[in-house]
């Protein structure tokens, strides 16, 4: 993140010679001044990914806005069959968290979002339960109780108020902090790539629910956190980050789920910021990270 305000361009494409050579001619030209440039060619897809970073002040000293941008890189983005986004970091993302009763990765978010540390507008919590009203409110975010009955029928209509609420706060992205119901096909599908899970686990080990019972059961050495893409299909969405945590057989299930939640809390806030700085581009079932 720079201090000054910046254009992220994102690009990914087939693979061949002369992208890169094609994109900073095009910046040069403008007077674009990249300030941080990522490159990776994946032999297994035969895709070429790319991120740079501009100084927005940079075209702004040739008269050049954010629409002249993209309207004049479009033929070379056709051209290349590029999947391209530029944003502006002036322009913060606007995220919807959802939460069940566990805390701790809310309480995280939240206190870097107000520290800063997260580039971002939390505009609304949404929960299944009312427990985290107060703390919510307390820090002056939107806060909305939507119960999720275990009928089909009230489990459709509460997703359907979800996905309106999604809506209604314009959200950019939303962030699953340990909410513990599985999201229906039909949200997923229409938010691909914009929704954040934090699962309790090291993906694709110990899957669905009570993972920490799994590996207790199983005398695992390491446990970790993993913070995935959601999909239709529950815990295999494309990975952003994980992290893990060494254990010994002198340790129980309770602390196992202590040592989790600290790791949990790290690893959704770095998807997250990895994620609001568009560093996160997709690659099939697979991402690729500019850390």
């Amino acid at each position: 993140m720079f201090a000054e305000p910046t254009y992220t361009l994102t690009i990914a494409c087939p693979d061949r010679v002369g992208i890169v050579a094609a994109v900073s001619r095009f910046i040069a030209d403008r007077g674009g001044w990249i300030v941080e440039a990522n490159h990776h060619a994946d032999e297994a897809s035969g895709r070429f990914f790319m991120r740079n970073a501009l100084r927005a002040s940079s075209l702004a000293a040739r008269g050049i806005t954010l629409t002249q941008f993209r309207a004049e890189f479009a033929p070379i983005a056709a051209e290349f069959g590029m999947d391209w986004a530029v944003t502006d970091s002036a322009v913060r993302k606007r995220v919807v968290v959802l939460v069940s009763r566990h805390d701790h990765c809310l309480v995280d978010l939240l206190y870097r979002w107000r520290a800063r540390e997260l580039d971002c507008e939390i505009v609304a919590v949404i929960s299944n339960h009312p427990d985290l009203r107060p703390y919510v409110e307390w820090h002056g975010v939107p806060f909305r109780h939507v119960p999720v009955p275990k009928d089909e029928a009230g489990r459709r209509a509460a997703f359907a108020e979800i996905g309106r609420l999604y809506d209604e706060y314009a959200g950019d992205v939303m962030v699953l902090a340990r909410f513990m119901q599985i999201l229906p096909a039909e949200l997923t599908r229409r938010l691909p790539g914009r929704i954040i899970n934090i699962h309790h686990s090291f993906l694709p080990s110990f899957v669905g629910a009570r993972p920490y019972r799994q590996a207790f059961e199983r005398g695992v050495k390491l446990i970790g956190a993993t913070s995935h893409y959601v999909t239709e299909q529950l815990d295999e969405g494309p990975i952003i980050e994980q992290d893990v945590v060494r254990i010994d057989h002198g340790d129980t299930e309770n602390d196992l789920v202590r040592y989790g939640r600290d790791i949990e809390k790290v690893v959704l806030a770095r998807a997250l910021k990895y994620h609001l700085e568009d560093r996160v581009l997709l690659n099939g079932n697979k991402t690729v990270v500019f850390r």
